[in-house]
């Protein structure tokens, strides 16, 4: 690991300040299990980014799962208030000014409507997107809420949806 060079991990890096660290990975971190075999912590530890588009608003929905969580789209649909649908790689392109893969928690191109899993707020340390595909930083749950100002929601599929 190293410290960032790539474009769009240095923005991150910038839109962070100095408290935090975008790394780059040779290995890919594009997967939550990539993510955490590279960083060598555990796939619950790994925020993934989860872009969905609000239909009435047209707006970008922004959820930080735990890497282990699958999102529950009725759940995050009720948390907003209106229907979600998936976000295709253009409609993440243009609001968020990442790639599918690496969209970090900050920094984006349009501000989004943010939900944070609230598995996410049991771990002491997780580990985000920065930019890239192979592009990291670490920080804590309280971080993560405070750097995107989201809203802790349930947005975790159980074992019957």
């Amino acid at each position: 690991m190293k410290p960032a060079t790539a474009q769009s991990a240095l923005k991150v890096q910038s839109s962070l300040g100095d408290r935090f660290q975008v790394l780059e990975f040779d290995a890919s971190t594009r997967t939550a299990a990539d993510a955490a075999a590279a960083i060598g912590c555990t796939v619950a530890q790994i925020a993934k980014s989860l872009v969905f588009c609000a239909t009435q608003s047209n707006r970008a929905v922004l959820v930080v799962a735990s890497g282990t969580n699958r999102v529950d789209e009725k759940k995050v649909a009720a948390a907003i208030g209106q229907p979600i649908a998936r976000a295709d790689a253009d409609f993440v392109r243009d609001t968020t000014g990442f790639s599918i893969g690496g969209v970090p928690p900050v920094g984006h191109k349009t501000a989004p409507i943010v939900l944070i899993d609230q598995a996410l707020l049991q771990l002491e340390e997780i580990w985000a997107a920065g930019g890239t595909p192979n592009a990291v930083f670490r920080l804590t749950p309280k971080d993560l809420v405070a750097l995107t100002g989201g809203r802790i929601a349930d947005i975790a599929r159980t074992a019957d949806a």
